[in-house]
């Protein structure tokens, strides 16, 4: 079975913003239904992207269409109020993002204060699209929020050092994107997975928007073929399953 940490939903029904002049196609939940309906999908996370900034009705919608087991990553404004964060925890949302890499969330100015809000209210954690060069500075910051996860292994091996000491004071790390990184993915997860077992949550990125390549089945019989079928079942579920539901 397969939890899948990180994926969106492109719906053209509801406004999208162009990201540095990129408009992405559409993917809807019927679309990623179909695309993983041989891979045991049991449930996942939809994570709002760049180009979807601050609107949250597509994600309800996509809520609403993939059913339970799965839950939202959002992006929201400083300014948000705690009504609308308890609002969008009713509607199955479970995780703030600050995009790093690309923007349309909530500035790096704003994390310790925006992230600690929605926890203490909501108990969300905290996702972050971030080259891991950049986590060096952030340090102290995250090491006093409650609970967070890194994309995409952290895009660069010249940060791992940083992001390798983050998962020993117990972050998460998404192992998606593959073809985003610039190093051997395999044995990253790896170094990883000796730090922390519980650190690693596969995710299929799909539709894989601006990737190298995009997500194919052979990104799954990676982690298989790489790891002890105990610490598979790891990264392909539980890790992920306790982390969004731990609220």
């Amino acid at each position: 079975m397969i939890f899948d940490a990180h994926f969106h939903i492109i719906d053209p029904r509801y406004p999208l913003v162009a990201n540095q002049g990129y408009l992405p196609p559409a993917f809807t939940a019927s679309d990623y239904k179909t695309r993983v309906a041989h891979l045991q999908v049991t449930g996942g996370a939809v994570v709002s992207g760049s180009f979807q900034q601050f609107d949250q009705q597509y994600l309800v919608a996509a809520l609403q269409q993939l059913g339970a087991g799965f839950v939202g990553v959002t992006q929201i404004p400083e300014y948000v109020t705690d009504k609308e964060i308890r609002q969008l925890h009713a509607s199955g949302i479970r995780a703030v993002r600050f995009n790093i890499q690309r923007g349309g969330s909530a500035t790096v100015d704003h994390l310790e204060e925006l992230a600690r809000r929605a926890y203490d209210l909501a108990g969300w954690h905290t996702e972050l699209y971030i080259d891991s060069r950049e986590l060096k500075d952030l340090l102290p910051v995250l090491k006093r929020l409650p609970r967070i996860s890194i994309d995409h292994l952290g895009l660069s091996k010249e940060g791992l050092p940083y992001l390798l000491e983050l998962v020993a004071d117990g972050v998460r790390v998404k192992a998606s994107g593959f073809s985003r990184c610039n190093f051997n993915v395999v044995e990253v997860m790896q170094q990883i997975n000796a730090v922390d077992r519980s650190a690693l949550m596969f995710g299929t990125d799909l539709p894989s928007t601006r990737a190298p390549q995009p997500f194919s089945d052979e990104d799954v019989a990676l982690v298989k073929d790489n790891f002890p079928e105990d610490v598979a079942k790891r990264i392909f579920y539980q890790n992920a399953k306790d982390f969004y539901f731990q609220v």
